[in-house]
């Protein structure tokens, strides 16, 4: 019996590489208003099953800080992300991990 690959993925505020499972998904999904204008919601994906693009980080708050504060969140996700949106998230992953 073959053994199964283990995806890695990179972190975002360390860098290192560690199997997808033990990351945490920070997801952009596409929302549209009601003008027909396209919109995008930024958020953390606790399970890795949300549609969009994503970008990975560790479950400690200092790796999250950390790629907040050189903006690797907005180069991967393509998009201007607000500091309220980094302190929901922040709280977020407080309470769940």
């Amino acid at each position: 019996m073959q053994t199964r690959k283990v995806p890695m993925r990179k972190c975002m505020g360390c860098g290192e590489m560690y199997p997808k499972r033990e990351l945490v998904r920070v997801v952009k999904t596409k929302t549209s208003t009601d003008a027909g204008e396209e919109e995008y919601e930024i958020s953390l994906d606790l399970t890795g099953k949300k549609a969009g693009r994503g970008a990975y980080v560790c479950k400690k708050l200092a790796c999250m800080q950390a790629a907040r504060k050189a903006r690797r969140f907005e180069r991967a996700l393509s998009c201007k992300i607000p500091a309220d949106v980094f302190d929901r998230m922040e709280q977020e992953m407080k309470d769940n991990v």
